[in-house]
């Protein structure tokens, strides 16, 4: 800390700190609460970040504070020297004129301001006396919009392990890492396939989700957000849920009960629900006139308290899906915890699809450029995709209509034919050109934002029903590994999108073949290879995703960690 008589000194002081460090000018009849500093002056997320009398920068805008500084410094004041009083308030206006928007936190009651008086002074230091800054942090740590499990059942004590873990140093990662281990230990009780097991797993499950919540609490109490701790968050959340999902399977088994149909049909539905919320959300984030009739009467509905509960426990976000596998597992068999999980995403998904697709056709939307390509984006066409373009003709229509048919189209030839016939294969074939077709015009529609889920229930689906056609003693587990490093690789390809990072790079895409190329190989693969010769082709094929996928994502986000790229939360309802 350092004081300036002016702001030329400023200016001085400001040349003496390393470019790489944040900064922070502070009036020196600031009064307010030290988290109102902390909210305003800490917070990583930002470049750069003000409240009354107080203004920081990061090393991306020390440029622009300089600028700042030295118009202030050169500015007359009266025939004397430019004074300190009000300087952090002209810098953040200098900011603001400079193209460099400083972040304001939202405060609530907490007190920030600089008294022009002794009086102001008084009534400013009795204002913060009256709110306990603290009870604000740890009100503030929780999730402002999150599910009824959550907010009535975690979140009242889990906030107080925040705190704790706060004082004690640790950070929101190793909290992270402590719930994914505490979910793979949950899977392995569950593998065991004992009643005690099964008991041990549903509490261990319900822990890693108290841990789940804890880190981001950790985050918000300590503002100690990051690109890779972000990307942790999301990954392990469906590492452990799918891990899980494939203890309980194996459980199942060791008690003569084979349940792994049922494991990768619930990982499937579970995954095409969550492209369905980041597809329609990237479509209609940025959109222009976008309100519906549909989108007033959610509106309307919000207003009146316990529909908003309801509406948010049908969905089966992730606090209730996971409450109902613990005690499902618990006191139940694997068998009726995989048909309660089915039946309840089925309802969830069709509700939210419904919904949306209700919403798009009701709106008059403008959609952007940038929703066009990440839609794209997330559609991970590979080569097959981009040979076929250069032969298609046209502007194409209907998108999702052309989707849609080329999906249905091979899951049902898929799902007629018998193991080893050639109709799948030709199904695939017509499914990777109906996909060319939907993708030859930019992905603006109404309902272009179903692409990406149609085309994740065409592939997964697929090696689902071929695995299960081959009925041979693990080909259901070799393409559990299959879907769930492809899957891996499209929600990687979603949280770079979330991180304006863009999409995966084209040499990953084209290595692991697109979707249209994964489904065409695996169609032709059951074709020509015995049930036994395609298990271990399953297999193959899903340590080659696997290695390929995991090894990129890693690099990189390890190397967005490291250069300090902005993370990105999300604070809206879990998945």
């Amino acid at each position: 800390m350092r004081v300036a008589s002016d702001a030329g000194d400023a200016e001085t002081l400001l040349a003496t700190v390393p470019a790489g460090q944040r900064v922070a000018v502070v009036d020196s009849r600031f009064v307010g609460h030290v988290h109102a500093l902390r909210l305003g002056l800490t917070d990583p997320r930002f470049d750069a970040a003000a409240l009354p009398g107080a203004v920081t920068v990061q090393a991306a805008a020390r440029q622009a504070l300089t600028r700042a500084l030295a118009r202030e410094g050169s500015a007359p004041a009266g025939g004397s020297a430019v004074a300190v009083d009000n300087l952090a308030d002209r810098v953040t206006a200098a900011l603001d004129a400079d193209g460099v928007t400083p972040h304001r936190p939202e405060l609530g009651t907490l007190v920030a301001v600089v008294p022009a008086d002794p009086q102001a002074r008084n009534q400013a230091r009795q204002a913060v006396a009256a709110v306990d800054d603290e009870a604000v942090r740890l009100r503030t740590a929780v999730k402002s919009r999150d599910g009824f499990f959550t907010t009535h059942f975690i979140s009242p004590y889990s906030r107080y392990l925040a705190r704790w873990c706060a004082r004690r140093g640790l950070t929101p990662n190793q909290v992270t890492t402590a719930s994914l281990i505490t979910a793979l230990i949950a899977a392995g009780c569950a593998a065991t396939g004992t009643r005690g097991g099964f008991v041990a797993a549903g509490a261990l499950l319900i822990l890693s989700f108290v841990l789940d919540c804890t880190d981001g609490q950790l985050a918000r109490y300590s503002l100690q957000y990051s690109t890779l701790g972000a990307w942790l968050d999301a990954t392990f959340d469906r590492a452990k849920e799918y891990a899980y999902y494939a203890g309980l399977a194996l459980g199942a088994a060791r008690g003569g009960d084979d349940v792994w149909a049922l494991a990768l049909g619930a990982m499937v539905l579970q995954t095409c629900r969550h492209v369905v919320d980041f597809s329609f959300n990237e479509a209609n984030h940025d959109a222009t006139a976008n309100t519906s009739p549909t989108a007033a009467l959610s509106d309307k509905l919000d207003s009146v308290g316990w529909t908003v509960w309801i509406r948010r426990m049908i969905v089966l976000p992730i606090g209730e899906r996971w409450a109902m596998i613990a005690v499902l597992t618990a006191a139940t068999t694997p068998r009726i915890t995989f048909y309660a999980l089915l039946i309840g995403c089925a309802f969830a998904a069709t509700y939210t699809t419904a919904g949306r697709v209700l919403r798009s056709l009701t709106r008059k939307a403008q959609r952007t450029d940038r929703a066009a390509r990440a839609l794209t984006d997330l559609s991970d066409s590979g080569p097959l995709a981009h040979l076929l373009r250069r032969l298609a003709r046209g502007k194409g229509f209907a998108p999702a209509y052309l989707a849609f048919v080329g999906a249905a189209i091979v899951l049902l030839g898929t799902a007629a034919a018998p193991y080893g016939s050639w109709w799948p294969v030709l199904g695939a074939v017509f499914y990777a050109w109906m996909s060319v077709a939907a993708l030859i015009r930019p992905l603006k529609g109404a309902l272009d934002w179903l692409i990406p889920p149609l085309f994740r229930a065409a592939e997964y689906g697929t090696v689902l029903v071929l695995a299960a056609k081959a009925d041979v003693n693990g080909a259901l587990p070799a393409a559990f590994g299959l879907v769930a490093a492809v899957a891996y690789h499209h929600y990687d390809t979603v949280y770079r999108i979330r991180g304006d990072a863009g999409a995966p790079p084209h040499w990953l895409v084209r290595a692991i073949g697109g979707h249209e190329g994964r489904t065409l190989l695996v169609t032709v693969l059951a074709a020509l290879l015995a049930p036994t010769e395609f298990k271990v082709a399953l297999t193959a094929l899903a340590v080659a995703v696997a290695v390929l996928v995991l090894f990129e994502s890693i690099r990189f986000w390890v190397t967005a960690h490291k250069t300090g790229a902005p993370a990105v939360h999300d604070e809206g309802e879990p998945a």
